[in-house]
């Protein structure tokens, strides 16, 4: 899969963790989705710095903030050397002897919060390190390259949420994406020909009128379009999802 496509779809996963949550795309989701994705249990995020307090920002679950919370607080693990080196630190199993001997202390203590293995990716802009995206999994575990090249897409979209210099005080972005629409708001609402996609998509996909929806708006999102103008193209039969693939255009169909 290419740069672009996996981006697109990497995209199009943390559109709609947010959707269902309701709110504007955060951290938040790229964390929930890249659990969902890949072969992880949790995860978690910390913003890092060389000149100021370093802070877990979100977690998926207790296991992934004991982890965040203890690198920080011991200064050692996968964390802390992916943000120094610039560069992913996988730990495949905790157990083994060249783990123990380099984190001594995180090692034992990652094992008792119940983390077998833990992958550390450093969120890079340039040469801007915001943080480090963390993922951990309660069994040895090896991400295939396909993984990896996913769990690096995750990283940075997680990056470029943090630095969108178009954030405001509580933390929304304010500009660049267009964001998804809040999923608690009545379907109703929306024009026909946005419900009439929707519809089209259930036949489509195989899914419920509300989960077609979430995928109509994440795409929306992800491609960086109005949802009523991909909505215009699904009922012209120009657009069209399948379950198995990326949606496609069709140039043929009017």
């Amino acid at each position: 899969m290419g740069p672009d496509k996996r981006s697109t779809r990497i995209r199009m996963l943390v559109a709609e963790q947010a959707v269902r949550r309701g709110a504007r795309v955060s951290v938040v989701d790229v964390c929930t989705a890249a659990v969902a994705a890949l072969p992880v249990g949790g995860a978690g995020l910390s913003a890092m710095s060389r000149t100021a307090a370093s802070h877990p920002l979100c977690s998926t679950d207790d296991i992934s903030e004991q982890l965040e919370e203890l690198q920080l607080t011991l200064g050692e693990g996968p964390c802390v050397d992916a943000f120094v080196r610039g560069t992913a630190v996988l730990a495949p199993d905790l157990l083994t002897t060249e783990l123990q001997d380099r984190w001594a202390v995180f090692a034992d203590a990652a094992l008792e919060a119940g983390a077998r293995a833990v992958f550390s990716l450093p969120l890079q802009k340039g040469a801007i390190s915001p943080g480090v995206l963390d993922l951990y999994a309660n069994i040895p575990t090896a991400l295939d390259t396909a993984e990896l090249a996913d769990a690096l897409a995750f990283a940075d979209l997680a990056t470029l949420l943090l630095l969108d210099t178009r954030i405001d005080e509580t933390g929304a972005p304010t500009g660049g994406w267009p964001m998804p629409d809040r999923g608690t708001e009545d379907l109703g609402a929306y024009r026909a020909e946005i419900d009439q996609a929707s519809g089209m998509l259930t036949g489509q996909l195989g899914v419920g009128i509300e989960e077609a929806f979430v995928r109509l708006r994440a795409y929306a999102y992800a491609q960086e379009r109005r949802l009523a103008d991909v909505a215009a193209d699904v009922v012209a039969r120009r657009l069209r999802f399948s379950p198995d693939a990326e949606p496609a255009q069709d140039e043929e169909e009017t």
